[in-house]
């Protein structure tokens, strides 16, 4: 079975990124086992190599973590920083790569198909994660191979702070002999599944037939049969920095009320917000318009910590508006505008207690949207 068309894709994957970079910060780290989520009632976001001899891994809660090592170091991590090295990372990555995906805050695609005419893809690669270790200090590991899913096997097998290359047509005898859930979306109950199957390899997935594995996991069999020769269709989405958000209210009246302005930040505010997690994406810059009567505009930015939750994007909107505000003169109009929006929201609910205010904004998103946006809303806003 052929693995067409041929494209040399890379993956790159910032080594626990969140631990990484509180090393640079804190070189006293290094060399321990380290996890952040230092809440009791929080899950470990990432741990450092050191922590994960212990069976610490990511998504554990951090009460069990340190149940399993009493000497593990457990930060909170400081989200803020984890912004800046993202941002600092896809600006280098922007520069050189002729196409590429950012898929999360410290991971990236890169799709190098037809520079093998002009320069030697494996070597070009190894020069970029060198400039990125270089310029950012931070460790990064790379896979090399044909397509999406191959590429990021091989940057698995090749961690911590490594590289590897997998040539076109050695697909299937490289995954063979690896465990059966390497095959990114294989979980465990899927793993539990297969095993029951007597699959426990990739190869054993390929010498099933594509019925016998839809018989048990239903089209995901037929999928998972096709990637255990290496075979992977996604293509690499080209990256581009999202369009900003916003609203704005032009009043009736002009206002100089601070409990209705403020009140109208915050209304203006979960608007976005709630458009802003319909879409997936989380923002990393804020933004207040004000214009006043004789027309005059004038507007305030800041960046943020990416998020999409109202709680942490509201007292920066009232922040800017407060700096920003003409103490005692009259309001036309009135905006928000949040922008640098990306896909990057699971990495950001994984700090201190996030994973309850999730699913708290989840509960109030299926509200809002079985009932209308205005039937749930803060107080404040009122």
């Amino acid at each position: 079975m052929k693995n067409t068309p041929q494209r040399i894709v890379a993956h790159f994957d910032l080594d626990s990124f969140f631990v990484s970079v509180e090393i640079l910060n804190n070189p006293s780290l290094k060399g321990k086992p380290v996890f952040v989520g230092g809440s009791d009632r929080g899950v470990v976001a990432a741990c450092s190599y050191e922590a994960r001899k212990f069976g610490i891994h990511s998504g554990m809660p951090s009460r069990q973590a340190m149940q399993l090592c009493p000497q593990a170091i457990a930060i909170k991590g400081t989200r803020g920083e984890y912004s800046r090295f993202s941002r600092w990372v896809t600006q280098i990555v922007a520069a050189k790569a002729p196409l590429f995906e950012k898929a999360s805050i410290d991971e990236f695609y890169l799709d190098l198909t037809g520079m093998e005419k002009f320069f030697n893809p494996l070597q070009w690669t190894i020069d970029l994660r060198q400039e990125i270790m270089d310029e950012t200090k931070l460790p990064i590991s790379f896979g090399l191979s044909s397509n999406k899913m191959m590429a990021k096997i091989a940057t698995n097998q090749a961690k911590p702070n490594g590289y590897l290359q997998i040539p076109f047509g050695k697909e299937k005898e490289f995954l063979a002999p690896l465990a059966v859930d390497k095959i990114p979306g294989v979980g465990e109950h899927t793993h539990a599944v297969l095993k029951s199957m007597g699959i426990f390899t990739i190869g054993d997935v390929s010498t099933k037939t594509p019925a016998a594995l839809e018989e048990r996991l239903g089209k995901w069999g037929v999928d998972l049969w096709q990637k255990s020769f290496g075979i992977h269709t996604s293509e690499v989405v080209q990256y581009h920095e999202a369009k900003s958000i916003s609203s704005e209210n032009t009043f009736d009246e002009n206002k100089t009320d601070l409990v209705f302005l403020m009140s109208e930040l915050v209304r203006l505010t979960e608007k976005i917000a709630f458009e802003l997690r319909q879409d997936g994406k989380v923002a990393g810059c804020v933004a207040v318009k004000i214009r006043y009567p004789d027309f005059e505009t004038t507007s305030r930015q800041t960046t943020i910590s990416f998020t999409c939750a109202d709680d942490e994007i509201i007292p920066v909107v009232k922040d800017l508006f407060n700096k920003l505000y003409k103490k005692g003169k009259p309001i036309r109009l009135l905006g928000v505008r949040l922008s640098e929006l990306t896909q990057d929201a699971v990495q950001t609910n994984l700090f201190s207690d996030t994973e309850r205010k999730s699913d708290l904004y989840k509960a109030i998103d299926e509200v809002k949207n079985r009932f209308g946006k205005m039937k749930i809303k803060r107080a404040s806003s009122n």
